[in-house]
């Protein structure tokens, strides 16, 4: 018997629709990036980029459990003294609910250039409607392995 090894050239990439609205964030951002990666495929391989498309919606609508809506910040720094700024989640969700979304599923990739370029397939919107029916893409639930609802 023979391992089958996925090639860049031959990998088939589908789309898929998740559906961000009561499941935590840390959830939808796992499955998300599982996606991306194509760990879901038998094909798997751990060197090739044969990760699918991404399009996350309702992400305004994701909860946050415990305190992390008040005690869970943003950080960026400017690179001058000084130059911290931190934003609460709870401000995040209000605003730009879909950067929050972006932010968890960088988090769960790996730091190399085959997730940087998995991350330009996540597309995320804050509510229900998406731009890209033309794709059909496949709504997914958790618990299927590439099939539709």
């Amino acid at each position: 018997m023979s391992t089958t090894l996925a090639k860049k050239e031959t990998v088939t990439r589908n789309w898929y629709i998740l559906d961000a609205a009561g499941t935590p964030l840390g959830r939808t951002a796992t499955q998300a990036a599982d996606l991306l990666r194509g760990k879901h495929k038998v094909d798997y391989t751990p060197n090739v980029d044969c990760g699918d498309f991404v399009i996350v919606i309702n992400c305004a609508d994701a909860v946050l459990t415990g305190k992390k809506l008040e005690q869970k910040m943003y950080r960026r720094h400017s690179g001058w003294v000084g130059g911290l700024k931190q934003t609460q989640y709870k401000r995040i969700m209000e605003t730009k609910p879909e950067f929050a979304m972006m932010q968890a599923v960088k988090g769960m990739m790996s730091k190399n250039t085959r997730d940087r370029g998995a991350l330009k397939r996540l597309r995320v919107f804050p509510g229900g409607e998406h731009i890209h029916e033309a794709q059909k893409p496949i709504v997914w639930t958790q618990g299927t392995q590439g099939g539709s609802k």
